[in-house]
């Protein structure tokens, strides 16, 4: 895997060394103009937060108890860990748990690796804008801050997600042990925990750093910190987020067509493909969502904090702002804790000594329960925080209200997605119905069916919600700033993650829930000598393995129903709130919406070609990105058919299973490297053509990235809860509506848990990214004049079209290469 990496990365420098070479002379063409004046994002200054008191605090005292709560939030994570970590497992399966978290290790260092590798090409980017377009004096003191704020960012992403693998690794033994007791509600309850462990360290962790930026580094450089921060966190997330998207469904695809190929059970431990499958249950669905749920906290925030120093002028009013931002971000993670140990309390009382249960039912009750809570808390803290803003006494509860919006749209839309996914969904019973007479083919058209009239009621609602909040900042809030439409849109993605802890807990669910199956299936403890009398003993359990087995396989389908209902909300805020991240660069564009407004129009052919040219990039990023599946797939198969022993053996072989998972790992890293290069420099490049055709990219990739994202994931998600309506409820495996509904489940694994989750720290990223390319641009076509700016934008080009003609032809499935 290292030689392969080493050669991947060379083959990586020669492929771009002319885009390198004409990034460089770019920058030091434009310096010589710059050096003594900063502007951009560079010369974003935080106010003073002690020159306005709170309740008789000031701002920087006040949100210094923020930081209290924070270690509060992280000893609430830990106390958890902590618990799951010390409840009841028998050997036979905490062994697979430990031997599935070293896989995970193994990848997850890899992926540290590389990720530093990905760094190089920002740090370039930020030395030589902020140490010569625009420095910040001093330059010897502010540029490696802002660098170490990028690799700060980087851990932060990095290190929530190792975290996640490590409480997940111990959540899936103890809830397949829990199932040995026949009781359902031990086995909702230990992933949920787990859930709640890793959003309440994930949100603690995102707010403390974000905190000490804002409270510790002096307020002349503390905006390019906060751009470096979340630069970095959304490189770590976009980079985690794809390799571990493609890895997941490499596994899951191998793993789940030898149930065909073989007519074995699910999880067999014979199947190779097993370990590895739960390496990326992990890799994909617990290192994916953490760094992506961490970056959209991180990204979200920001925004925000560069739209306040932007467009209000009242430094008063900026303080106040920045002010009840965070003080709102520190009441939702309460908010979340309160939740959480209100619905534990109604969930043990219905169901803990319930022979049955939805296992649906206490999660839903828990997102609306969060919603419900966090909109009390919103009125009632912004009514104390600023009832007099700006010289306006009612402008507290208008923007209580725009956060609500979002807040209501983190429980509206898992209620939709739901309607589309769910095992007692409508869809997906349709979907079933059509593969019993038409087989996988009108499965597959159904499940089509599905995530198209999702993105339709998904949609709408979004519009809906954020048109309240368009026009309740139209009551006054024009007053305090330019553009209040703009922030009211920010609020609303930052209403979106109100539920912040809660959001990822449910969506953490489903690998645990989905790994427990594994582990049980592997552990083999059903083979075990006497061991219905060792756990008599030992437990207490009077064991019935057949009603375990079933109550696992219930529970799969609500955690893949829940992981389906954070994607769109996640997508959501990445495209809600790249719209206050666009507002920055149209403010830096427009010398603060004073000139060149006109070209922000259909009248401006290049505005145009920018939204034209954001589709093509969001489709070659789907084919690039299932096309490294298919290959990696294909190759997972092509092992594993030549090794599985059928005759003969318990289990497969350690070195088989790992071997399968080296697979999977080099072909997620092979096409997260096409993928990376590809959108880094087409971003430099479409800046580089236009400032207002890349303003129309940008929004056009969010706009398209939207409706891909959701269609992808619903349609994936009624493809995957169909088949476990076929094992659970017709309990027909084996059969051939099985072997139907089993093809339209692979189809829909990259479609719901590669392409789709990755557009969201894509857009991000490329947004984020923005406000730097761009005013490099600008500065030299200014200094230089445009006929350089195009050639160069022609060369960035030339590099970025290489790798995405790479990222088939140089992916193609070749018959008889080496692996």
């Amino acid at each position: 895997m290292l030689t392969w990496l080493a050669n991947a990365w060379s083959l990586g420098c020669k492929s771009i060394k002319f885009g390198a070479a004409a990034l460089a002379l770019t920058l030091l063409g434009a310096a010589s103009a710059l050096a003594d004046e900063p502007g951009g994002e560079a010369g974003l200054k935080l106010p003073d937060l002690s020159q306005v008191t709170f309740l008789g605090i000031d701002g920087h005292k006040l949100l210094l108890f923020g930081i209290v709560i924070c270690i509060f939030g992280l000893g609430f994570g830990l106390a958890i860990y902590s618990r799951l970590k010390n409840l009841s497992v028998h050997k036979s399966m905490r062994e697979i748990s430990e031997l599935i978290y070293e896989t995970c290790k193994t990848y997850l260092i890899t992926q540290g690796k590389f990720l530093m590798i990905l760094w190089v090409f920002i740090a370039v980017v930020i030395v030589m804008y902020f140490g010569w377009l625009a420095p910040v004096q001093p330059v010897a003191v502010t540029l490696p801050i802002i660098l170490i704020f990028s690799l700060v960012g980087i851990a932060g992403s990095y290190g929530v997600a190792w975290f996640g693998i490590r409480v997940n690794t111990f959540a899936n033994s103890r809830t397949a042990f829990a199932s040995l007791r026949g009781k359902p509600y031990p086995i909702y309850s230990t992933p949920l925990q787990a859930g709640m462990s890793i959003g309440m360290m994930l949100i603690s962790v995102e707010l403390l750093m974000m905190l000490f930026i804002l409270l510790f580094v002096p307020g002349d450089y503390a905006g390019p910190c906060f751009i470096g921060f979340a630069i970095g966190e959304s490189l770590g997330a976009a980079a985690l987020r794809i390799a571990g998207g493609i890895f997941t469904k490499i596994a899951d695809i191998g793993s789940d067509l030898m149930k065909i190929v073989f007519k074995i059970k699910e999880d067999d431990a014979r199947n190779p493909g097993v370990i590895a499958d739960c390496t990326g249950d992990n890799a994909g669905d617990s290192v994916g969502p953490s760094a992506d749920g961490f970056e959209t906290y991180g990204v979200t925030g920001v925004a925000l904090i560069t739209f306040i120093l932007l467009a209000v002028k009242n430094p008063t009013v900026q303080v106040q702002l920045l002010v009840w931002i965070f003080v709102m971000r520190i009441v939702m993670l309460i908010a979340s804790a309160a939740a959480y140990f209100i619905n534990s309390f109604i969930a043990k009382a219905k169901y803990g000594n319930a022979d049955e249960m939805n296992y649906e039912a206490p999660l839903t009750s828990l997102v609306w329960i969060t919603s419900i809570v966090s909109i009390g808390l919103t009125y009632v803290v912004s009514s104390l925080i600023i009832p007099d803003l700006g010289g306006s006494t009612s402008q507290w509860w208008k923007l209580a209200t725009i956060i609500s919006c979002g807040t209501l749209a983190g429980a509206i839309i898992p209620e939709l997605v739901k309607v589309f996914t769910s095992t007692e969904s409508r869809h997906v019973k349709e979907v079933v119905t059509s593969a019993e007479e038409g087989g996988a083919s009108l499965g597959i058209l159904s499940g089509f069916v599905a995530g198209n009239f999702s993105a339709y009621y998904i949609g709408l609602a979004m519009v809906l919600l954020m048109s309240l909040g368009y026009l309740i900042s139209t009551m006054g809030l024009g007053t305090q700033m330019l553009a209040p439409a703009v922030f009211a849109f920010g609020l609303v993605a930052f209403g979106f993650l109100g539920m912040g802890p809660v959001t990822i807990a449910v969506d953490s669910y489903g690998p645990v829930t989905d790994n427990a199956q594994s582990v049980y299936e592997l552990s083999l403890i059903e083979q075990v000598p006497n061991i219905k009398q060792e756990l008599k003993k030992d437990y207490n359990i009077d064991v019935n393995f057949e009603r375990a087995k079933e109550m696992l396989e219930a529970n799969d389908g609500a955690g893949n129903t829940f992981k389906a209902t954070a994607k769109p909300v996640l997508i959501g805020t990445a495209v809600v709130g790249a719209t206050t991240m666009i507002f920055s660069i149209i403010m830096a564009l427009t010398k603060g919406l004073t000139e060149n407004v006109n070209n922000l129009s259909l009248l401006h052919a290049p505005f145009v070609l920018g939204l034209v040219t954001g589709g093509a990039m969001i489709y070659w990023f789907t084919g690039a990105s299932t096309q490294a599946v298919t290959t990696g797939a294909y190759r997972a198969v092509e092992f594993i058919k030549a090794n599985i022993k059928l005759d003969g053996a318990a289990s497969a072989s350690i070195a088989d299973s790992k071997k399968v998972v080296e697979i999977c790992t080099k072909y997620a890293q092979k096409g997260m490297l096409n993928i990376f290069i590809a959108v880094f420099f087409a971003t430099l490049a479409f800046a580089f053509v236009e400032p207002f055709f890349f303003i129309g990219y940008l929004f056009s990739i969010a706009i398209f990235g939207l409706y891909q994202a959701i269609f992808m994931a619903n349609a994936g998600g009624a493809w995957d809860n169909a088949k476990k309506i076929v094992e659970v409820e017709l309990k027909q495996k084996g059969t051939p509506l099985h072997d139907a509904t089993v093809i339209g489940d692979t189809v829909g694994d990259p479609f719901k848990d590669t392409s789709s989750v990755a557009l969201n720290p894509v857009i991000k990223f490329t947004t984020l990214f923005g406000l730097l390319a761009v005013e490099l641009a600008v500065q030299l076509t200014a200094n230089q004049g445009s006929g350089l700016t195009h050639i160069l934008a022609a060369a960035f080009f030339v590099v970025s079209f290489f790798f995405v003609y790479r990222s088939f032809y140089g992916m193609r499935i070749r018959e008889g290469a080496a692996h």
